[in-house]
């Protein structure tokens, strides 16, 4: 156990936890963490190899926060029991509701692995934090450190945050096993009031994506992204096929991003369209990618992306692949979040044939710590690890698991490895010196990037996935209007001057919108004889217009297109004209990105 654990007697509230007697809590004011200089943190050690490593990394915290502070802040820990640990004292209860509460009430702790006992009966512990302290996002930095063996050739271009949303989707287990009475009635439901269609005997699932469950992960994603210097925020999602809930949870997401963090925020059409590929100052880039396209992003262009947002499947998928560009689940942090509470984890399993064994490496437990010491805003001390670590690793000093990937590696314990750590954090790091060639190389790359979008920003587009599917992606954002009492002669000069083939024409007095185009001015001005000069553009231009809405599918699009008759549409937020798009504009979308179509 950590030197700095305080021991104090349980109180009549609780059976055995004790509360540290120095130290204070962790709170909230004004919507806001307020960490104290010692604050009291909740610990699990965990099952299996949990106390192997946790007693390991307790020891790396604390030594990093007494050296980055001078002794002038201290975390007082308060063990708290999940597991086997919390089935010995509370009479094989593996969950008890003292340690639910003293976790809300500490707000920030840290946990290693768990197992689910074997029966019926049980939930996973993981999501029984999950669903009883409402912790909705997965939080899951994956990132690659200097001499940690990977697969890939460039593995220092991935670093990215992952916000998994923790409480939809299929995980809500909403299922129905094939030759139940429940799956019978509602397999007919679904065949004779939904016409639906699907094999006989299927097991039936029902996936919820709502947009209370969606806005609240994307906030807390883009707010991420604003607090820590961010370029982007990708939206991951299956939203081609499944549009009311894949691709809902992508609508949602933009809508946070429009109505919420409007000063901060653009789309990535905006820094196509109308910043030519310069990303402006302060700025954070709103991105979609479906989720197959995504897994190949990570692989051939992971640097192009920064925070991910998805759901809770795809961020399943996602998280630990990623991880496996980098090193594996065994360096891999994570931690399940509400709105404040949050419990940080070590995102592997118990590994119960090295138990006791002082054998494994204790990288995730170590890095979710670095997380909760960043969250708490301790940055200096989350640094030291960080900035130490790699030296460690460049050392060849690393547990079994590297050892065997490295040669010449010298092959040490648990305890030996913190032992190491804990030495180079005490001999002296340079922070200022190793945080400003961190910077200099993340403007660097930045350059890098925004270069390539000026010069070339079709085949940018296109390397980095980015595949239009609505018609917000195609639209023209910079729209030329004129009023009714325009004069023909006047409209024909703009469309000639700014070379495009129509105008909108402003709300007449019933508020209705119209558009007058090359066209129109042809058969309806030249044909007719009519006099430009003294034709107003209230007796050519057509109403009503066929506006829709910015996430329209392009396929829905070009329906409307046929069945009206007309060339274009434009794109209405409210009662708000914002754009237009044409049957050209899918034309060349299809043409220059290929056609994934509704199916695909």
């Amino acid at each position: 156990m950590s030197g700095s654990t305080q021991e104090a007697a349980p109180t009549a509230e609780f059976r055995h936890i004790r509360i540290p007697s120095a130290g204070e809590k962790i709170r909230i004011e004004d919507g806001k963490l307020v960490v104290p200089d010692q604050p009291i943190v909740g610990y699990v050690e965990g099952d299996g190899i949990g106390p192997d490593i946790t007693k390991a990394c307790l020891r790396i915290w604390d030594a990093a926060v007494e050296k980055a502070y001078g002794g002038t802040r201290k975390i007082h820990w308060c063990e708290t029991f999940l597991g086997e640990k919390a089935a010995g004292l509370y009479d094989g209860n593996y969950c008890p509701d003292e340690t639910l509460k003293v976790l809300q009430d500490l707000i920030v702790s840290i946990k290693g692995p768990l197992t689910t006992p074997v029966g019926g009966g049980f939930r996973s512990l993981n999501v029984a934090l999950r669903q009883d302290l409402d912790l909705y996002a997965c939080v899951r930095p994956v990132r690659h450190y200097a001499g940690v063996p990977s697969p890939l050739k460039r593995p220092d271009k991935v670093d990215i945050v992952l916000f998994r949303e923790n409480t939809e989707d299929v995980y809500t287990g909403i299922e129905y096993k094939t030759g139940t009475p429940e799956n019978e009635k509602l397999a007919r439901f679904l065949r004779e009031e939904m016409k639906a269609k699907f094999f006989e005997g299927a097991g039936l699932g029902i996936k919820p994506i709502s947009a209370f469950g969606s806005k609240r992960l994307v906030r807390k994603a883009i707010q991420y992204a604003i607090d820590h210097g961010r370029e982007s925020v990708t939206l991951v999602h299956k939203g081609n096929i499944q549009k009311y809930t894949e691709g809902a949870f992508r609508n949602w997401g933009y809508e946070v991003a429009r109505e919420e963090f409007a000063g901060v925020t653009i789309t990535e059409e905006q820094l196509y369209g109308e910043y030519k590929g310069k990303q402006p100052d302060g700025k954070i880039v709103i991105k979609d990618r479906i989720a197959d396209i995504m897994f190949q992003m990570m692989l051939l262009r992971p640097d192009e992306f920064d925070v991910i947002a998805t759901t809770n499947l795809n961020g399943d998928y996602l998280s630990d692949a990623i991880a496996a560009e980098v090193g594996g689940m065994g360096i891999a942090p994570g931690a399940n979040m509400a709105d404040f509470v949050a419990v940080f984890e070590a995102t592997h399993g118990t590994a119960p044939k090295y138990a006791n064994q002082n054998k494994v490496n204790p990288g995730s437990l170590l890095f979710s710590g670095v997380m909760m010491l960043e969250y708490m805003g301790w940055n200096e001390a989350a640094d030291l690890i960080t900035l130490v670590y790699p030296e460690v690793i460049g050392d060849g000093i690393v547990t079994y698991d590297f050892a065997r990937q490295i040669d010449g590696a010298t092959e040490v314990g648990t305890s030996q490895f913190a032992d190491a750590l804990i030495e180079r954090i005490q001999g002296g790091v340079d922070l200022e010196a190793k945080r400003k060639a961190q910077r200099e190389q993340l403007v660097k790359e930045r350059k890098q990037r925004e270069v390539r979008r000026l010069l070339q920003p079709m085949e940018e587009m296109l390397d980095t996935g980015r595949i239009p599917h609505t018609v917000n992606d195609l639209m023209t954002r910079s729209l030329i209007t004129v009023s009714d009492d325009d004069s023909i002669d006047s409209a024909m000069h703009l469309i000639s001057q700014n070379n495009i083939s129509s105008l909108v024409v402003e709300p007449n007095g019933n508020g209705e919108w119209g558009i007058l185009t090359r066209r129109d001015i042809i058969s309806r001005v030249v044909r007719a004889a009519k006099n430009p000069l003294t034709t107003k553009v209230a007796e050519i231009a057509v109403r009503p217009i066929v506006s829709v809405p910015a996430e329209t599918s392009i396929v829905e699009a070009a329906k409307l297109l046929e069945e009206s008759k007309f060339t274009r549409l434009t794109v209405a937020q409210g009662k708000k004209i914002i754009g237009i798009v044409t049957e050209t504009d899918i034309f060349n979308a299809v043409e220059k990105f290929g056609w994934a179509g509704e199916g695909v």
